[in-house]
C-alpha cells in the first residue's frame, strides 16, 4: 500500500516537495537504524516481534497525508515519514531474513519471486483503488477516501504479522529447522549481550563479497524518485498516474517471477545461475534505460506538465510500456541482490545483518535521490545519474557474482559439479 501511495507521484499531492522531503526523512531514519539498531534486536527477538514493532508506522504515514489534505501541515507529514523510517527498518530486516534464510538453497529464487508477487500485488491493488476513486478527479490530488482506504488495509496487514513463525519453529522440506532460537538478552549483564551482538555484526560485515555489493544496494531505490516524480508525476494526469502505478507494481510481479525462475534453474549449478542472472540484468537493464533516454529527450521537448492521459492512446502507449519495464527492472535488480545475499548467508541472524546493510545503503541512496528530486534538478540530469550509478554497481558486483560457490546441501549443485569433473 505504501508503494501504491508513492507510485502516484508526490504521494498523490499536486506539490511533490512535501512528499519528497518526507521520503528523505523516512530514508534517513532507515539508514540510521537498519544496520546498527535493528539486526542486534532481531537476534534477541524474532521476526514476528520486529514486524509488530514496525508495521503500525505505515497507517500513521497515510493518516498524515490525509491530515495534510485539510491542514497543509507539512511538519506532521515529514515527522511521520521519519517515524516510518524507523518502523520500516524493523519490518524490512525481519522480512528479508525470513525470505532468504527460511527456504532451502535451491528454493531461494522462487521464495524471493513469491514474496515479490505478494508484495507488489498490494501496490497494484492499492493503485487500482486509487484509479477508481480518482477517475473523474480534476484536482491533481487524491481524495480523502483514498488515504482512508490505505490506512485500513495497512492496519489489517500489520495485525496479520502476528501469524509469522520464528525460524526455530519452521521445518523445511528436508526436515531441518530454518534456524536456531533467538539468543536471550542477559538482563543481569547487558554489556555482555551488547558486546556479543556488536562482535557478530562486525564478523558478518567483514565479508568482502557483501561489501562489493554495497553500490548495488545503494542503487536499489535510487531510481524511484526519478521514475515516480519526474516521469509519472510530472508527465501524466492524476488518473493515468494511478493506472501507471498499478501496472508498475504488476510489472514487478512479472519481473520477480522471471528472475526467480532463472535463479532456481535445476539444470544449472548455483555459480552458473549467478552468472546467468547477472547477464540477464545487464542486457535488460541497458535496453530499458536506453529506451528511457529516448523518452526523456522527447518529453523535454514537449515542455508540458501532467498532460499525458491514457485516452490519448497513440502518444500514451510508448511511455506506458517504458514505465511498465521500469517496474519489471526494479524487481530484477532487487531480487538478484536478495538472492546473492541468500547465497552468502548461513543463518537467519547473518541474513538479518546482510539485509540490514542492504536496507541501510538502499535507504541512503534513496534519500540522496529524493533530495536531488526535491532540489529540482532537471529530469535528464536525474536520469543520467541513475544510469551511471547502475552501470558502476554492476562492475563492482561482478567479483562477488564470480565467487558464488555451489551449495553444500544442494544435490543439484553436487550433480553439476560431478558432471563438470567427468567432462
Amino acid at each position: 500500500m505504501y508503494n501504491a501511495i508513492t507510485g502516484l507521484g508526490g504521494s498523490g499531492q499536486l506539490d511533490s516537495t512535501v512528499a519528497a522531503n518526507a521520503t528523505v526523512a523516512l530514508l534517513a531514519a532507515t539508514a540510521a537504524s537498519a544496520l546498527l539498531i535493528v539486526p542486534p534486536l532481531f537476534d534477541v527477538l524474532d521476526p514476528r516481534a520486529c514486524l509488530l514493532i514496525g508495521g503500525w508506522c505505515y497507517p500513521l504515514y497515510s493518516g498524515a497525508l490525509l491530515c495534510y489534505n485539510h491542514t497543509q501541515n507539512s511538519a506532521f507529514v515529514i515527522a511521520s515519514g521519519a517515524i516510518l523510517g524507523l518502523g520500516a527498518s524493523f519490518l524490512w530486516v525481519a522480512q528479508g531474513a525470513v525470505m532468504i534464510s527460511y527456504p532451502l538453497p535451491d528454493q531461494q529464487g522462487r521464495a524471493i519471486a513469491l514474496f515479490w508477487v505478494i508484495f507488489n500485488l498490494g501496490g497494484g491493488i492499492g493503485s487500482f483503488i486509487s484509479f477508481g476513486l480518482n477517475f473523474n478527479s480534476k484536482s491533481g490530488t487524491v481524495t480523502d477516501q483514498t488515504y482512508a482506504a490505505f490506512m485500513v488495509i495497512m492496519g489489517i496487514g500489520w495485525l496479520l504479522s502476528i501469524l509469522v513463525l520464528p525460524a526455530h519453529q519452521v521445518i523445511r522440506k528436508d526436515g531441518t529447522l530454518a534456524g536456531n532460537p533467538p539468543e536471550p538478552f542477559d538482563i543481569a549483564r547487558p554489556a555482555r549481550t551488547i558486546k556479543r551482538e556488536l562482535r557478530a555484526l562486525v564478523d558478518a560485515l567483514k565479508n568482502w563479497k557483501v561489501l562489493l555489493l554495497v553500490p548495488a544496494f545503494f542503487c536499489a531505490n535510487f531510481f524511484y524518485s526519478y521514475q515516480q516524480n519526474s516521469v509519472n508525476g510530472a508527465t501524466f494526469t492524476l488518473r493515468t498516474r494511478s493506472l501507471n502505478g498499478a501496472t508498475y507494481w504488476l510489472a514487478q510481479m512479472f519481473g520477480g517471477l522471471i528472475i526467480g525462475f532463472l535463479l532456481d534453474l535445476r539444470l544449472l549449478s548455483r555459480p552458473k545461475r549467478a552468472l546467468l542472472g547477472y547477464c540477464f540484468i545487464v542486457v535488460t537493464g541497458f535496453s530499458i534505460w536506453g529506451g528511457g533516454l529516448a523518452f526523456q529527450r522527447w518529453n523535454d521537448k514537449t515542455g508540458m506538465k501532467q498532460w499525458l492521459d491514457f485516452s490519448n492512446s497513440k502518444t500514451f502507449i510508448g511511455p506506458f510500456w517504458l514505465y511498465f519495464f521500469y517496474g519489471a527492472f526494479d524487481a530484477l535488480w532487487q531480487s538478484y541482490c536478495y538472492w546473492l545475499m541468500a547465497a552468502l548467508a548461513d543463518s537467519p541472524q547473518t541474513a538479518a545483518k546482510f539485509v540490514g546493510l542492504y536496507k541501510t545503503f538502499q535507504a541512503t541512496g534513496g534519500a540522496v535521490a529524493w533530495r536531488v528530486n526535491a532540489l529540482a534538478y532537471s529530469p535528464l540530469t536525474q536520469f543520467t545519474i541513475n544510469w551511471a550509478l547502475l552501470g558502476a554497481a554492476l562492475v563492482f558486483a561482478l567479483p562477488t557474482v564470480l565467487s558464488i560457490t555451489p551449495s553444500p546441501s544442494s544435490s543439484d549443485d553436487e550433480t553439476q559439479d560431478k558432471s563438470a569433473e567427468v567432462n
